[in-house]
């Protein structure tokens, strides 16, 4: 499903579970499917099954029987941090970055849910992480709740982010849906400081297609949407080099994150997020 068609829903619970069952039916061949252990595969009915193994929510929506594979329980911890700096409210046709990251939190949370996975949601916003959902029970609903009601507004700029909820040197998976476009190198020292060998860390870094390839004619009002400063530009006099310095950073972040156990997944606000999430699972295992 198209990303305007699930924004275009405003129910965050069903467009992220639609997005998850899509994920479910598109991978089959692997044991270990979802993001924290053995996912719940999925398989043709055949005679001997025990009817009550039938997914009946997706034969609704299918029309086929669908048996569940036998999963394990997990014991990772997966901890969901979501960037509400001013920029995420970028968007383009529509599609703002910050519904577009919501999606695939609460897509991604629900193949969580579904493998018992620990999980937890986190905020960066003004130089400050605040813990919106801890693990306990009812997390799951808790960090939907949470994402529906999260507003992007102001800076993220610390320069020194160590903070003592990502210290901990347990097993866990950490999953950042961020345009991850930093001042200085604020972005970079994060993750540096939560980088260890028994952390996993996932970043979605989320762009739109104009924002990079910069296609504009004519004299524009360009806003900074974490400053809300204002400077009138033409825009074919700054092109050139603002896509020289725009694929320079990306490029270099991408060096810079070559990080073990690190994972950069570079997006855009046009692709579906089923098939994002899709990619991105495959990867892991590769």
């Amino acid at each position: 499903m198209l990303t305007t068609e699930l924004i275009k829903l405003n129910n965050l619970q069903l467009a992220g579970r639609l997005v998850s069952e899509e994920v479910m039916l598109g991978i089959h061949g692997s044991k270990r499917s979802g993001i924290g252990t053995e996912f719940e595969q999925y398989r043709h009915y055949e005679p001997g099954d025990d009817p009550k193994r039938i997914d009946w929510k997706l034969y609704a929506r299918t029309q086929k029987h669908l048996v569940r594979e036998s999963s394990t329980e997990s014991n990772l911890h997966i901890r969901f941090v979501l960037d509400l700096s001013g920029s995420m409210n970028y968007q383009e046709k529509s599609v703002s970055r910050l519904h577009y990251c919501k999606i695939l939190l609460a897509s991604l949370a629900y193949l969580g849910y579904r493998q018992s996975d620990q999980m937890s949601l986190y905020t960066l916003q003004n130089g400050d992480l605040q813990t919106l959902v801890p693990t306990g029970k009812q997390s799951f609903q808790r960090i939907l709740y949470s994402l529906e009601k999260a507003e992007a507004s102001g800076q993220w700029k610390n320069n020194n982010p160590k903070f003592p909820e990502f210290q901990q040197k347990q097993k866990e998976l950490i999953i950042i849906a961020s345009d991850f476009l930093q001042i200085d190198d604020e972005w970079l020292k994060l993750v540096q400081s939560m980088a260890n060998p028994r952390r996993e860390i996932v970043i979605f870094q989320v762009l739109g297609e104009e924002e990079i390839n910069f296609d504009l004619k004519g004299f524009y009002r360009f806003k900074d949407l974490e400053t809300q400063q204002e400077i009138e530009l033409q825009a074919e006099a700054i092109k050139d080099d603002f896509k020289t310095a725009a694929l320079a950073y990306l490029k270099n972040l991408q060096e810079a994150l070559r990080i073990p156990n690190v994972n950069l997944i570079r997006v855009t606000l046009n692709e579906p997020i089923a098939r994002v999430i899709t990619e991105s699972l495959k990867k892991r295992k590769l």
